[in-house]
């Protein structure tokens, strides 16, 4: 049987640029993680480690312009826009070089012997050991912060643990590109190439959660997508962590004093952050909630004329486009859906971005209007009108798990001089892993106090794939008890070679 090839392709004119690979079957699925597992003893010395972080990070800089290159040939993203997100991908591995030497991230905690408790304690010693091989599955959106040189992938290999990505379709050359990049700086810091390798196709992705030697995953995608390989996971003779992003639509609350304080000015920055990035922004503000009346009016006008001057743009792939058209056109044709700015084709290969609005009253009980709670991938946004706090609490007491919720609030309410507002931040807390006030969601900063996630489905997992605490996702924890020095883990040695941080309780 032929080898089903994999083709780079341009989405600007839907034409094959050139093969990239081939799809990989289940023999070779299962030799690139049996080589990744035999280079896990490789990645347990933390300096190699830390050094093939930065080496990774310093190659991609140094072939910035044909990452850039081969990145926009196949998402059409732009030179501009994949500057940023090289530079953030780059400073990723960094932070997690830096996050390897520290140590930290070891959580390294001793209980002295204390015989005079009740019941005595023994000697207690516990850090976190790495899991394994991580499956990794690249997002369309991010061909490099969230793919094969990605968070995901920095945060596994800074825990000690090698990866398998699994490359998305809509950027196969890129991924080959990435993926050589760091096998050279993992051969240059002394470790073996296998501690990074990548496979394509859809079959290959499904080989991969399904391999005994995997132990962990990550994915970044759709709902039915990440939802079958979560599954998978599950299924295994062995279960296995399943760290997905799904999807999420990202509520926004406009009070009624915010849009009299400053109604154009959300209305512009809405636009703004709906369109960003052709509206292909995981936090992509999906439904907003506005006030009926005059200052709410002014909002959905300046909302409508800063969309109504935004140039069509080019989504990720076609089947993305074709989705999106569908989509909308479903959401548009909804008894009391209206469309100041119809979203939709804006030419053979674009599209335009727009916006519908629906009573709140609408919203309040399932229904025909469910779909309107769904997120709809690419630049459109609903807007919800609502009359008094009533009709704004019954919509979102309806929404499903989200990554951001967002709060305009007025001067006086941000400054915590009304109840209400502290109400709406815990009402919202509920809902989302982010909670944004008088800003806007897209734009995930990496920080260590960042989290990316949020209660199903914009995630299965209570854990962030953003910051440096996405390192816990592949770590496990091992406590030993009354164990002698000389056997122990050298980090849990009581001489502390390595001078690590620890937290120690007793004498």
């Amino acid at each position: 049987m032929a080898a089903t090839p994999v083709w780079s392709v341009d989405p600007r004119t839907g034409k094959q640029r050139e093969q990239v690979a081939v799809e990989a079957t289940p023999r070779e699925v299962d030799e690139a993680v049996r080589a990744a597992h035999a280079a896990r003893g490789a990645l347990a010395d933390r300096t190699a480690r830390a050094a093939f972080l930065r080496a990774a990070a310093e190659l991609l800089d140094e072939s910035a312009a044909h990452v850039i290159e081969a990145a926009d040939a196949e998402t059409a993203l732009g030179p501009g826009r994949l500057t940023g997100e090289l530079a953030r991908t780059t400073g990723q591995l960094r932070a997690f070089a830096d996050a390897v030497d520290e140590g930290a991230y070891l959580d390294i905690r001793i209980d002295r012997a204390d015989p005079s408790l009740t019941p005595p304690r023994p000697e207690l010693r516990r850090y976190k050991v790495p899991l394994g091989v991580v499956a990794v599955y690249a997002a369309s959106n991010f061909p490099l912060a969230f793919s094969v040189p990605g968070g995901d992938t920095a945060s596994a290999l800074a825990a000690g643990c090698p990866v398998v990505v699994k490359a998305h379709p809509d950027h196969p050359a890129t991924s080959e590109l990435c993926a050589s990049l760091l096998r050279r700086a993992a051969v240059a810091a002394g470790l073996p190439a296998d501690v990074v390798t990548v496979v394509h196709g859809f079959d290959a992705g499904l080989e991969l959660v399904r391999h005994p030697l995997v132990t962990a995953a990550g994915f970044t995608g759709s709902i039915r997508g990440g939802r079958a390989l979560f599954d998978a996971a599950a299924a295994r003779p062995v279960p296995i962590p399943f760290h997905g992003e799904l999807g999420s639509l990202n509520p926004v609350v406009v009070t009624p004093a915010a849009a009299a304080e400053r109604a154009e000015e959300i209305g512009t920055g809405l636009a703004g952050s709906v369109t960003l990035g052709v509206g292909q922004f995981c936090v992509k503000p999906g439904l907003v909630l506005v006030p009926e009346g005059a200052d709410g009016d002014r909002l959905t006008g300046a909302l409508t004329k800063a969309l109504g001057e935004t140039e069509p743009g080019v989504l990720l792939d076609h089947r993305m486009r074709e989705n999106f058209i569908a989509g909308v056109n479903e959401r548009a044709a909804l008894p009391g859906v209206d469309a100041p700015v119809t979203p939709g084709s804006g030419g053979d290969h674009t599209v335009g971005a727009g916006y519908l609005t629906v009573p709140a009253a609408a919203l309040a009980d399932e229904g025909v209007y469910d779909l309107l709670l769904e997120e709809c991938f690419g630049p459109v946004t609903v807007v919800v009108r609502y009359v008094g706090q009533r009709e704004a609490t019954a919509v979102l007491d309806r929404l499903p798990g989200n990554l951001s919720a967002t709060l305009q609030l007025s001067a006086t309410e941000a400054e915590g001089a009304h109840a209400g507002a502290a109400e709406l931040v815990e009402r919202v807390t509920a809902l989302a892993g982010r909670i944004v006030v008088n800003s806007w969601p897209t734009g995930v900063a990496v920080a260590p106090a960042q989290h990316h996630g949020g209660p199903y489905p914009a995630a299965t997992s209570h854990s962030t794939s953003v910051g440096g605490t996405a390192i816990e996702r592949w770590l496990r924890p091992v406590a030993y008890q009354s164990v002698p020095d000389p056997l122990l883990p050298e980090e849990l040695r009581e001489a502390n070679p390595l001078g690590l941080p620890r937290r120690v309780t007793g004498g």
